[in-house]
Order: C-alpha cells, then sequence, then structure tokens
C-alpha cells in the first residue's frame, strides 16, 4: 500500500514549491507587493483569443467576487478587500480586516449573494469573507458575511457564519467560498495537517472541521437538513458535504447538471479534479490519484462513515502543478464549443488548462490527439502530455476564475502579477 503520509516528510523549499502550495503563498506575498509581471501571458491553443490586463496594482490577491456588471470585490491575503470598478483599482479598500498570514493564512476567500433586504436604493448584497482571524490569542479560520452598501462602497455588518480551526497548520487553510444552485454556502477548509478521521486515519481523533466542505445555511451557518452527514451521530458531521481532502483552491458547479466540481492538491504526487457528489470522500491520507496508480491499496482502508463513498479523480497531474481555481464557461462569446465546459489554473507554472466535459458530464473528455500521447489514463506523466492540456500560458500564479455575469468574458486573478486578466476574442 502507497503510504501518503510519508509525505509530509521535511522536504526542501524548493521540493515543496514544486509538490504543493505549502509554503507558496507567503513566499510571493513578501516578494510580489505590487504588480511584477514580465512576460505577457497567452492564448497558446486558440489564435482567435487573446488576453487583455483589466486591473492591475493588487497585493497578492487570493479571489474575486463580481458585484455587477462593472464592479469586482477582490481579497488580498494581507486583509484588504479592493474594489474594482469600470476596470480602475479604487485605492482606498472597501474593508481592511486583521489577519495571521503566516504561510498560507491571510484572506482567502470572497462569494457574494443577493440580500433578501428589499432596499434596493443601497444596492444591498451579501459578502462572505473567509480568513485567518487571530482574538485574544485564538487562531482561527472564519467566515464572515458583511454587508454591501453600494452607496457607500463599504463593507459593513459583520456576522460570524463558521468558526473553523487554524491550527496546527500554518498550511492547508483552503478558503475558497461558492454560493451553490441551491442558494447554499459550501466552504473548503484542508487538513491544516491534523491526522483525524476526517483524514482516513481510522485510530485518528473524530471529526473536527478540517479536510472537508462544508454545506450550510448562509444566513446563521446551521446545517442543511439534508446534508449526507445529518443523522450521524457526531454533531460535527451534520455541516458536511465531503471529507477526505488534503488541500483545494478551487470548488465550482456545473450550470448544467449542478454538481459540484473540486480541485485538489496533492503532495509530492498527484493534483486531482474530483467531480463531488454528496458524501464524497477524496481518500487523503490514503490515497491520492486513481486506484490504479495506488497498488495494493484496498477501499476498505479508509475511514468509511455511513452514506460517504469514495470516487477517482476525474483528472490528474502526477507531477504536481499547484493546481487552483476551476470554473465552467457560461458563457459561448469565446467559441461555443467553449460553453459550459471548464477552465482551470495552477500556480507553479502559470498555466491556464482547458478541459471538455464528457456527454454525461461526469468526467472529461478527451480529442484524438490526447489520447494519442497516452492521455487516455486521464493522468499527465509527462511534458507532452502536459503541453496538450495547457489553454494558456504566463499568468503569473492563477489564484482564481470567474466568468463575466454580463459579457461572459473569462476573467483570471494572478496572485503573483496582482492583475485581473481578461480573455476575449481578438478579432
Amino acid at each position: 500500500m502507497v503510504n501518503r503520509a510519508k509525505s509530509f516528510k521535511k522536504r526542501t523549499l524548493v521540493t515543496v514549491v514544486v509538490a504543493s502550495l505549502a509554503i507558496i503563498i507567503p513566499v510571493i506575498y513578501l516578494i510580489h507587493n505590487s504588480s511584477t509581471a514580465s512576460a505577457a501571458p497567452s492564448i497558446t491553443k486558440d489564435p482567435k483569443l487573446k488576453v487583455e490586463t483589466l486591473a492591475k496594482g493588487l497585493s497578492s490577491p487570493t479571489s474575486m467576487a463580481f458585484i455587477d456588471t462593472s464592479n469586482i470585490l477582490v481579497s488580498e491575503k494581507d486583509g484588504q478587500v479592493r474594489l474594482v470598478s469600470n476596470g480602475v483599482l479604487e485605492d482606498k479598500p472597501v474593508l481592511q480586516v486583521s489577519v495571521d498570514t503566516a504561510s498560507e493564512r491571510g484572506l482567502l476567500g470572497i462569494a457574494i449573494m443577493n440580500s433578501t433586504k428589499t432596499n434596493a436604493a443601497n444596492n444591498s448584497k451579501f459578502v462572505y469573507l473567509y480568513y485567518t482571524e487571530s482574538k485574544g490569542g485564538d487562531l482561527r479560520n472564519r467566515v464572515y458575511r458583511y454587508e454591501w452598501n453600494g452607496q457607500n462602497q463599504n463593507l459593513v455588518n459583520p456576522t460570524l457564519i463558521l468558526d473553523l480551526p487554524a491550527l496546527p497548520g500554518p498550511n492547508h487553510d483552503g478558503g475558497k467560498l461558492v454560493i451553490g444552485p441551491d442558494h447554499y454556502l459550501y466552504v473548503v477548509i484542508g487538513d491544516l495537517n491534523h491526522r483525524g478521521k476526517l483524514q482516513n486515519t481510522n485510530d485518528g481523533p473524530d471529526p473536527d472541521d478540517t479536510s472537508v466542505i462544508l454545506r450550510v445555511n448562509p444566513n446563521d451557518g446551521s446545517a442543511v437538513k439534508d446534508n449526507p452527514f445529518i443523522k450521524d451521530a457526531n454533531i460535527a458531521m451534520h455541516k458536511y458535504y465531503a471529507y477526505g481532502i488534503r488541500n483545494s483552491f478551487g470548488i465550482t458547479f456545473d450550470p448544467i447538471t449542478g454538481n459540484l466540481w473540486q480541485t485538489e492538491n496533492g503532495p509530492d504526487v498527484y493534483d486531482e479534479i474530483n467531480v463531488v457528489k454528496p458524501g464524497f470522500n477524496s481518500g487523503w491520507t490514503q490515497v491520492m490519484g486513481p486506484l490504479s496508480r495506488n497498488t495494493g491499496f484496498m477501499i476498505g482502508q479508509l475511514v468509511n462513515f455511513p452514506h460517504s463513498h469514495y470516487a477517482d479523480p476525474v483528472f490528474s497531474w502526477k507531477n504536481p502543478v499547484a493546481v487552483t481555481d476551476i470554473e465552467f464557461m457560461k458563457s459561448s462569446v469565446l467559441g461555443e464549443k467553449y460553453k459550459n465546459n471548464i477552465f482551470v489554473g495552477d500556480y507553479n507554472n502559470g498555466n491556464l488548462y482547458y478541459f471538455e466535459v464528457n456527454s454525461t458530464r461526469t468526467g472529461i473528455n478527451l480529442d484524438i490527439n490526447q489520447e494519442k500521447i497516452g492521455l487516455s489514463s486521464l493522468v499527465v506523466d509527462n511534458a507532452n502530455q502536459q503541453s496538450a492540456v495547457t489553454f494558456g500560458t504566463g499568468f503569473g500564479g492563477i489564484s482564481d476564475i470567474k466568468i463575466g455575469p454580463t459579457d461572459g468574458f473569462l476573467y483570471v486573478l494572478s496572485i503573483n502579477d496582482g492583475i485581473i486578466y481578461k480573455v476575449v476574442p481578438s478579432l
């Protein structure tokens, strides 16, 4: 059996940068306090598309969300929320929160949903932020709900929605947020270097809010009544949608099926793309990558909570690229072939990847050329296969990907360059 826990042995900084995002983000935060873009990004697979710069000057931006057609809120790792209005980065932050920024800690995630209030004059919306907060010596990863005041352009009235662990860490904090088509809030947190039942350690501690995707009511953080583990005797399980996740920087929903898709960072082997059904057990620490690559492993070795299930990733990279965000293309403005298929980013190379979803929307569909070079295994094993799935390069460490709510263009956030890029037709 392959013992993935051994991947946590001490490594050099260079090895960690290649293997995962464990130490990457604090290093780039120290180096990239403003835009330091070098080579311009380009789309290598489609000459009909080009990359434009929408806004620059951001400091280690981690996530972004559209307020409306012309305004974007961007979270910066050091605790600032910035407003990009009509392509212009406003000088004054709309919010500054005190965060711990060690390793992957910081202001990490942002999501927006319309408020139920009827005060349309204020353009009221709820903005959810995930950040590592230290109060009274208590270090926690917390999700707060703020109210966006469109008139004053600020975030007010914070309400605590989720209070999650941050120790020991300091890496694998996750932090991505998304509002599902069911109008519930989905939140991902990594293992924080815990080794318990949620990391498939049978004799480990009970569930403790690590290595999970949470699905909660956005008003108060309470468990959703049809969550897969709602009848479990351990109350902590009630909020979970999935577990066994090492760390993740991307969650999104298929606009056709409503299924959740997720990216996952491996240790020294196997970054993953997963389709996450309710009760999904991703397998960490017992397994990464497809079962066929884990000689001697048996499903029975996992911690299998009632109503849980394991599923292979739908795509993997044997040598981790530090995969980050994932997003479905919800429009045809870049070309009809891209509509309802997926784009994925990475940190190590600053690459943008494109994948076509199969006919049942349960996995990835390969073209003839990709199959000819051995990608039928759905695992990238070499540079030639890596090139075959690379759609664009030079994005300087992608931290988020979004689709414009009106124009339908592809927006790419670079944590290294401090830039929001926009992919548009070149003609």
